[in-house]
Parts: structure tokens; sequence; C-alpha cells
């Protein structure tokens, strides 16, 4: 599903050049599960941001289904991180004045799906994650727990 060959992604400020990623090869069976380890300041989340389309890679090549992504344009990252990838960051950037269930439904708004589908498949989502009976609430009245769980029903809904 996913293969990253020779990624490397570099930061240039002024004279200087940061090698965040030095040539990081690896494949992702579909329905893996990885844990990504090491030490602060090794490139964690600057692999992951390029994996999810959130960030671009200097070098190497990143296939997503065997399809090289080295000619893709915004609009194909936009439709792949609209479709594929759920993210849950670590700060779970819920947006305060909206319900629980309108942080969850936000994710569909962006995919085009009709109003009366994004609150069922939201529902669905929360009572997946044990938030069934919190849809009224918002983020301020609720543990990091539960915020976190929005946060993963979010990255889950579009499926």
């Amino acid at each position: 599903m996913l293969k990253l060959q020779n990624i490397k992604k570099d930061y240039i400020t002024g004279d200087t050049a940061v090698h965040a990623l030095k040539g990081v090869s690896i494949e992702f069976r579909k329905s893996e599960f990885v844990s990504i380890l090491g030490h602060s300041g090794c490139g964690k989340t600057t692999l992951l941001n390029i994996i999810g389309g959130l960030d671009r890679y200097t070098d190497g090549d990143l296939f997503i289904n065997g399809k090289s992504t080295k000619t893709y344009k915004d609009r194909d990252w936009d439709n792949y991180r609209n479709h594929s990838v759920g993210f849950i960051f670590q700060s779970y950037n819920l947006i305060p004045h909206q319900t629980v269930l309108s942080n969850v439904e936000l994710a569909l708004t962006l995919s085009g799906v009709s109003k009366q589908e994004r609150r069922k498949r939201a529902e669905d989502a929360l009572k997946k994650v044990g938030l069934g009976d919190q849809l009224g609430k918002k983020p301020n009245q609720m543990s990091g727990g539960q915020m976190q769980r929005v946060a993963i029903a979010r990255a889950l809904v579009n499926d």
C-alpha cells in the first residue's frame, strides 16, 4: 500500500541545511500496525507528515498503492488526505465552539458527503469510541482522554 524509497527531507534556512531524513526506505502492508520509535529530533514527525501528505520530500519517492507521487499535484494530495489518511494530532485540533458531533462531521464536510450521511457516520464513529452519549458536548466540557477519542473518531470517520 505505501512504499518509501530513499526518502530524504532537507530544511534550508539561509546557509544552513538540516537533513531531517537521510534516505529512509520502508514498506507498509495494508492494515499493518506499525510503531515508529526514536529519540527526540530524529525525524519521526517529519516521516509521518510526508506519509500523510502534509509535507513534501526533498528526494526519493513515495508510492501509494504502487503509484509514484513524484508527479502529484495539490489536488492529488488533497484527494489522498481526504480519502485515505486519518490524522490524530497530539493537540487534538478540535474546534472549541463546535460540539463533539460537529467536530467529527467536519472531516466529512471536506469530502463532500451529504448532511444526513455525515451525521450518521459521525454518530457511528463516536459510538465506536464510547462517546455516543456525549454528542452535544463541547471540547472544553470533556477530559483529555475523551478529546483524544473525539480526534480518533474524526480520523476514522472517512473510513
